[in-house]
């Protein structure tokens, strides 16, 4: 899978992506380079070619997008060979390698409940736009995003309708959670909405909800029981 990266910072999503991917193939499979496994046979096709069984192969980050020197100092420390294509804003979306998902944390400030919660009338608010513009021209299999939990309340509710309608309007059936970090093995009361967007036409797993009850994802912490 190779994927885009907007927003990142100092590389959130790129530690997550890399921890949910297995790169352990089994034991009984030799040729895991190849581009049939005939061991484990577990193959599934779509447009946009064969996708490994797992552990087969790491995804590829074709690329970033940060402007913060001090994210980029340590984003560069733990990925040196990502390149970073800078102002999300300035961006050309043909330049770009084509990639099987887009993700991101756009800015939170205009929404976190923290400040003064101006949504979109704030400029950080619409960079949201910046990943439309993008998407609407890579057209990217799946759309994963994340941003405070204000996201949902901010003007009343408005500037998460807006998101999920733009996405929708751009060919996404869409998804979301709200998630706390402490019922993941964070030593951290956070929450954030986690949004996946699924172009319409392609296969898809169904990623929402994680239930507490789901040991496979949830590592309950005290107090949210």
């Amino acid at each position: 899978m190779k994927y885009f990266s907007m927003f990142s910072g100092i590389g959130g999503f790129e530690l997550g992506i890399e921890k949910a991917s297995d790169n352990k193939c089994s034991s009984e499979c030799k040729e895991p380079q190849q581009e049939e496994c005939g061991q484990r046979g577990k193959w599934d096709t779509t447009k946009r070619g064969t996708l490994l069984c797992p552990g087969q192969q790491s995804p590829l980050c074709v690329g970033y997008s940060e402007i913060n020197k001090y994210a980029i100092q340590i984003y560069q420390r733990h990925w040196p060979g990502h390149k970073n294509y800078g102002d999300a804003t300035k961006i050309n979306p043909s330049e770009l390698p084509d990639f099987d998902m887009l993700c991101g944390g756009f800015p939170c400030q205009s929404f976190s409940i923290a400040g003064k919660r101006k949504g979109f009338e704030d400029t950080r608010g619409t960079l949201f736009h910046e990943i439309l513009r993008i998407a609407s021209e890579k057209k990217p299999g799946t759309i994963f995003l994340e941003n405070v939990k204000g996201l949902l309340s901010a003007d009343q509710g408005r500037c998460f309708g807006v998101i999920l309608c733009s996405l929708d309007e751009l060919g996404y059936d869409v998804e979301w959670q709200v998630l706390n970090s402490k019922n993941f093995g964070v030593p951290q009361n956070r929450e954030r909405v986690f949004i996946v967007g699924h172009l319409r036409g392609e296969p898809f797993r169904e990623v929402f909800p994680l239930r507490k009850n789901d040991k496979k994802y949830y590592r309950m912490g005290g107090g949210d029981r």
